[in-house]
């Protein structure tokens, strides 16, 4: 049960963060919840082996380059999905801020 919600709240948070930037487009709310689940996807498995090659990097710019790989993952979906949709890699960051932004509010609100 507590998958099914944690999918739900990432199509919201996805939905969300499209509605508030204006480079960012999804086409409906399954399109957002298939987006959530590919960027999850794309940032446990590319982005986890990404960040091992790159650690001493990421090490040097004090996780920046972690989020950097997050930004890729974005774009890898968009390039992946026809229903989701960056203006490019500004848009992508953004997006990927507001994601993390609103999935920390989730998280402070949900307790168990």
């Amino acid at each position: 049960m507590r998958l099914i919600i944690e999918i739900l709240l990432m199509g919201v948070a996805v939905s969300v963060a499209a509605f508030l930037l204006p480079g960012v487009e999804v086409s409906g709310f399954g399109s957002a919840i298939l987006a959530g689940i590919l960027i999850a996807l794309a940032n446990a498995t590319i982005g986890t082996i990404l960040r091992l090659f790159t650690f001493p990097i990421n090490f040097l710019t004090l996780g920046l380059m972690s989020f950097i790989i997050t930004v890729l993952m974005v774009l890898l979906v968009d390039s992946l999905m026809s229903g989701f949709n960056t203006a490019g890699f500004l848009s992508a960051l953004l997006f990927a801020v507001l994601l993390a932004l609103i999935k920390m509010v989730f998280g402070s609100l949900s307790k168990d």
